[in-house]
């Protein structure tokens, strides 16, 4: 069985898509919601190696562009605190199996995080 970590909001669909996802193929789901705890330093330079700080951001989303951050230049460590505080600005879920890493509404990489398993 398939033991899966998902990072996100409670009140985002993607991240409640992916809830659901693993959830009806029987996988074991560990939530960890960002609005209450954010992501340990490790597990977010896991995200970061893998996809880079950028595809981590959403910069098109609705955070984003009420922020004003379109037209700030911020430096990498500037932008991870500020994501730290608003994980909003992320592209939930970060979904973490093993060694088996996706962001966003990635069902594809989510049936591979399965299949490695079976």
């Amino acid at each position: 069985m398939a033991d899966v970590q998902i990072f996100g909001l409670k009140n985002s669909h993607a991240t409640r898509a992916a809830e659901r996802f693993f959830k009806e193929r029987r996988a074991t789901v560990h939530f960890v919601n960002l609005a209450e705890r954010p992501m340990a330093p490790a597990e977010i330079r896991r995200f970061i190696e893998r996809f880079g700080l950028a595809e981590l951001v959403d910069r098109k989303g609705k955070h984003w562009i009420d922020a004003g951050l379109g037209y700030m230049k911020l430096s990498d460590s500037e932008l991870l605190a500020k994501i730290e505080r608003q994980p909003s600005l992320l592209r939930l879920p970060l979904v973490r199996s093993g060694n088996r890493l996706a962001i966003d509404r990635d069902e594809a990489g989510w049936k591979e995080m399965l299949s490695q398993v079976l």
